[in-house]
């Protein structure tokens, strides 16, 4: 197998790190290596947050080599057009609908883009919007919209469906994961 480069984004409190967690531990069941890193100085007060993550027989570097990239998955469209140059151009971008409001934009020093998809069309790459935050919802709390993409990615990676699930009940508590199980159904649905 190939080294598979994956990049996770979004703002802070959006779950990335855990769908991370989820991807690799996945990974780790299917007995492959698993190296990331991240990029999370500022995310309490919603800033950024960046996760690298690259899977393979034998990896050898946690970082993504720019445009190197096979998945980007972001939870955020701002923060998926901020980094969608990291995408190969046979590549997948998969990006939650769901907006969430920079601080210089709640506090009405800019604009929020409202150009985001001519912006993202001008990547090659293949893209799917998946509304993670409304299926979330629909799972019982908002806040799984990181099991959501979870899902939405796993229909692109060949791991069997029962090492996703057992990555999910690893990895959240044990009080919401029947709503973080359906998110993550939802998500995989939306995902094919």
């Amino acid at each position: 197998m190939n080294t598979i480069n994956f990049l996770l984004c979004g703002v802070g409190g959006q779950g990335v790190l855990l769908a991370s967690t989820i991807l690799a531990k996945a990974a780790l069941r299917q007995g492959l290596d698993v190296k990331g890193g991240e990029v999370h100085g500022m995310a309490q007060r919603g800033g950024a947050v960046v996760s690298h993550m690259r899977i393979g027989e034998k990896v050898y570097s946690p970082l993504v080599p720019m445009g190197q990239c096979d998945f980007l998955v972001g939870f955020e469209p701002l923060e998926a057009a901020r980094n969608a140059h990291w995408v190969r151009p046979s590549g997948l971008l998969l990006y939650n609908t769901y907006r969430v409001n920079p601080s210089t934009v709640a506090a009405g020093l800019a604009e929020y883009p409202e150009d985001l998809e001519q912006q993202l069309a001008q990547f090659p790459c293949r893209k799917r919007m998946i509304p993670a935050s409304d299926l979330a919802q629909k799972a019982g709390d908002i806040r799984a919209a990181n099991a959501v993409m979870a899902g939405a990615l796993s229909r692109h990676l060949e791991f069997p469906l029962e090492v996703w699930e057992r990555a999910v009940a690893e990895s959240v508590p044990p009080k919401v994961l029947e709503i973080n199980r359906e998110a993550f159904r939802l998500g995989r649905e939306a995902g094919a």
